[in-house]
């Protein structure tokens, strides 16, 4: 699957990594270091079946920092990406409208791909679909069989789908054990969400689990392998017979196959800590006893009026009708990291017109920043890292902080941070650690009807 076009990021004089990250499974800060210079990074993808909406945004706009944090520090960066491009929420949605669901994954996946390159996300260095990876996926599903971490549900009568006789093997859906894979391996249910027997119960029905399903050993075990039912797309798993993956075993292969074990950061939004990543990561310790991530981060869910903003829920602040109304993506990101990457919160207009603002005084204060400055022209061997540099790497080098950052950003509009740092240092340092792309010119902003309309 293609990715998007990532934006030209200016290469700085790289300062030490200092990187600590609040990781979920320990639940505290935890120093994050690299290996062999990489810093490896799986970020959990969409499921194409509406539109970005601010809250998707969000997410991977913050994780983008970390992928700028490790290559201002002069790492390599091996980032991966998955499209969940078949699951139930995308069927559903496509029968309701009456549209083919491979149709609509492919349409909403380019508009994705839209809002990340007008949102100045550096694209992931492989972007992989669900459906693509199927082949590889019924292997490692087959395998957990094999290993006794995988057992056979009967699928019922009233659900076979035509021409297939009861005890076949497409009658069966495929369940992970998680008795068995806590008694072999070394996870443990709840060591990655950080969350108890009771909490977990409460949630697996609210994200997509089937508690309550007749034949199952445990009723958190999670759906491996869905049999062929009637009207569904379907795949060839070989001994698993025909069907399509269950979720969390796809971003399990996906990062197994492409990244490190274990690889240094797993990332999402604060509602895949469970089911989605503690099975994602069981699976694959189940297969090989590796963990798949040292550090889990979690970005927190953007609300309006009060309410999680969710598809299901139709409660959308969409990035495209945003910069259709005439917003700024520069003014999109600068609201986004406004908010800590952990932190939950609600869109209001008002918060807009703040985060436009802010980037139109950064604006107006290039304006006075000078022409030169004694710290090397960029991209040479002279250049070295000023004042503003190593303040928001300071931030960022603190979980993330992205607030912190642009409040140091503020300090420097307004003259209270040392150094004469050029206008052209200014505007590389900027983008480069917070995809912020500031303008010579002062343009004007205004707010009508919700929308920010700048001119310059």
């Amino acid at each position: 699957m293609k990715s998007w076009i990532s934006p030209d990021v200016p290469t700085l004089p790289a300062l030490p990594e200092t990187l600590q990250l609040h990781d979920t499974s320990a639940g505290t800060l935890v120093p994050v270091e690299s290996t062999d210079g990489v810093g490896s990074l799986y970020v959990c993808g969409i499921t194409p079946y509406d539109a970005t909406h601010l809250g998707h945004a969000n997410t991977y706009v913050q994780f983008d920092l970390l992928v700028r944090y490790w290559r201002a520090a002069g790492l390599r960066v091996n980032y991966v990406q998955n499209v969940t491009d078949i699951d139930d929420p995308l069927l559903e949605r496509a029968t309701a409208t009456g549209v083919d669901w491979f149709s609509l994954a492919q349409e909403q996946t380019e508009l994705f791909r839209e809002d990340m390159t007008a949102l100045g996300v550096i694209a992931p260095d492989t972007y992989l679909g669900a459906v693509e990876t199927i082949p590889v996926v019924a292997q490692d599903v087959a395998q957990l069989v094999e290993l006794g971490m995988g057992y056979p549900v009967p699928v019922l009568l009233e659900e076979l789908a035509d021409g297939v006789t009861p005890g076949e093997r497409e009658s069966f859906d495929i369940y992970f054990d998680t008795t068995a894979a806590q008694a072999t391996t070394p996870w443990t249910l709840g060591s990655i969400g950080n969350y108890d027997r009771a909490e977990m119960e409460e949630l697996f029905p609210q994200r997509g689990g089937d508690p309550e399903r007749a034949g199952k050993r445990d009723p958190l075990d999670p759906l491996l392998w869905r049999a062929r039912r009637n009207g569904e797309p379907h795949w060839d798993g070989r001994s698993l017979g025909q069907g399509r993956p269950g979720w969390h075993i796809e971003c399990s292969v996906i990062a197994r196959r492409h990244l490190p074990a274990p690889f240094m950061v797993q990332g999402g939004g604060s509602d895949l800590r469970f089911p989605h990543h503690e099975f994602s990561a069981a699976h694959a310790t189940a297969a090989d006893g590796v963990a798949l991530a040292k550090t889990y981060l979690h970005a927190g869910m953007v609300g309006l009026d009060g309410e999680k903003m969710s598809k299901s829920k139709g409660n959308l602040v969409l990035s495209s009708r945003m910069r259709a109304e005439g917003v700024d993506p520069q003014v999109i990101r600068t609201l986004l990291l406004s908010h800590h990457y952990r932190a939950d919160w609600s869109y209001t207009p008002d918060l807009l017109e703040a985060a436009a603002q802010r980037w139109g005084r950064w604006n107006a204060a290039l304006e006075q920043a000078p022409e030169t400055d004694g710290y090397g022209e960029l991209g040479t061997a002279s250049a070295v890292p000023e004042d503003l540099q190593y303040a928001l790497h300071s931030a960022l080098s603190q979980n993330l902080n992205a607030p912190a950052a642009l409040d140091t950003l503020d300090m420097w509009a307004t003259g209270q941070l040392a150094g004469g740092t050029s206008r052209a240092r200014v505007i590389a340092v900027v983008k480069a650690l917070l995809g912020i792309e500031l303008q010579h010119a002062s343009p004007a902003h205004s707010v009508e009807a919700g929308a920010v309309n700048t001119a310059g």
